[in-house]
């Protein structure tokens, strides 16, 4: 059956592509008439689509998470309001861990825990935070306290969307693990390029990986609350 709310995705994706296009021009200008539209479109797909769980914890989670990021992408488009949009965005990243917590088989389950195994697989993800903080450590100056706070979180986002495996469905796994990957990519090129060393073509790249970040985390947990429980 066709999916009769695929015209948000079409909003998202013009969207995206008109604001990839105005960093490319250096039209930054014309970014408002278009940054706050990208996130707009998956918040009203994933409000519908998300129709026969309205109400629960994982809708209430992931919705307030898209939410937030979208305040977020609006208030990073004034130099002044990064804190602000730095905190709505730690607000999206605490809803994506509630929702990728929730969005399992068995979320209330509690089994034993390979604490060594976890930490392990974990490393690779904590050594990436910890490396960009490292490098853009020196010139954070009163953000340090806030920044190191969020790289904290999103880390924990990302290793929440790691553990999910085998506790969802291979497809929504992967597609939530990648997006998060990607979100973090997205994250630490923000980073780099404001506390480190900037590069204008940087740009189009933060932009591009977040949009599939945020794009791949939701259809994500689109498949699984077609497939919520394990067959």
């Amino acid at each position: 059956m066709k999916d009769k709310n695929i015209i948000w995705l079409y909003l998202f994706l013009i969207a995206t592509l008109l604001d990839l296009a105005f960093l490319v021009e250096g039209n930054y200008e014309s970014r408002f008439f278009s940054k706050p539209f990208i996130l707009l479109g998956l918040i009203i797909y994933f409000f519908q689509l998300s129709k026969p769980i309205r109400g629960t914890l994982l809708s209430k989670a992931i919705l307030g998470a898209l939410i937030f990021s979208w305040i977020g992408d609006i208030l990073l488009l004034w130099e002044n309001l990064f804190l602000y949009g730095l905190g709505s965005f730690l607000i999206a990243q605490g809803c994506y861990i509630i929702g990728f917590k929730v969005a399992q088989f068995n979320p209330g389950r509690i089994g034993k825990v390979n604490f060594v195994r976890t930490f392990i697989l974990n490393l690779p993800i904590y050594f990436s935070g910890a490396f960009v903080f490292y490098l853009i450590n020196l010139n954070l100056g009163a953000l340090k306290i806030p920044v190191a706070i969020y790289t904290v979180v999103i880390v924990m986002m990302l290793t929440t969307a790691r553990e999910r495996f085998r506790n969802s469905s291979n497809v929504s796994f992967w597609q939530v693990f990648i997006g998060g990957c990607f979100f973090l990519i997205s994250d630490a090129l923000i980073a780099l390029n404001k506390f480190y060393e900037y590069h204008q073509e940087w740009e189009v790249l933060i932009m591009g990986t977040y949009a599939i970040a945020q794009l791949l985390i939701v259809m994500g947990i689109r498949t699984h609350i077609l497939n919520p429980t394990k067959k």
